[in-house]
């Protein structure tokens, strides 16, 4: 497996463009990262590097992501956000 970013990386990627993006991405990071196992991890570096305008499709369900396990890890944030 590839290495892990150190987590301060991780929450630096979140900081993004646009606004609904940060809400969603840096409380995730505070809050849950650590709990994840390290693919889970790697799987959450893999979905900050995709770029903007899809990220947001995907979280506001205009489009379905296509990459199986960024599309889990997508539903996993929305589901934590929602409770």
């Amino acid at each position: 497996m590839v290495e892990l970013l150190p987590k301060a990386r991780v929450k630096w990627a979140c900081r993004r463009g646009m606004l609904e993006l940060d809400v969603i991405l840096e409380p995730f990071v505070e809050q849950a990262y650590d709990a994840l196992s390290d693919e889970g991890k790697y799987v959450f570096q893999r979905l900050v590097t995709c770029e903007d305008p899809d990220l947001f499709a995907w979280f506001m369900g205009h489009e379905e992501c296509p990459d199986p396990e960024l599309k889990r890890m997508v539903k996993l944030i929305l589901d934590r956000i929602r409770v």
